[in-house]
């Protein structure tokens, strides 16, 4: 899986997840449980992954979405 997003911010990722739902394209979202290891205080970014295959179609999806 390729990585098409980092972010600290809940609001982003759940924008970037409607996106790539609305877009038909399969996703996982790396790191969401380490808040419970970290104490929810936004250390850690989680990661939007997508498959190999499906990456260029998951940038174009996510191509309204701020880098970052």
């Amino acid at each position: 899986m390729e990585e098409v997003l980092r972010t600290n911010d809940p609001v982003k990722l759940s924008y970037a997840q409607h996106l790539l739902t609305e877009a038909g394209i399969e996703y996982f979202v790396a790191d969401q449980h380490i808040s419970a290891v970290e104490g929810n205080i936004g250390a850690f970014p989680r990661r939007l992954m997508v498959r190999e295959a499906e990456l260029a179609k998951a940038r174009l999806a996510l191509s309204g979405v701020e880098p970052g």
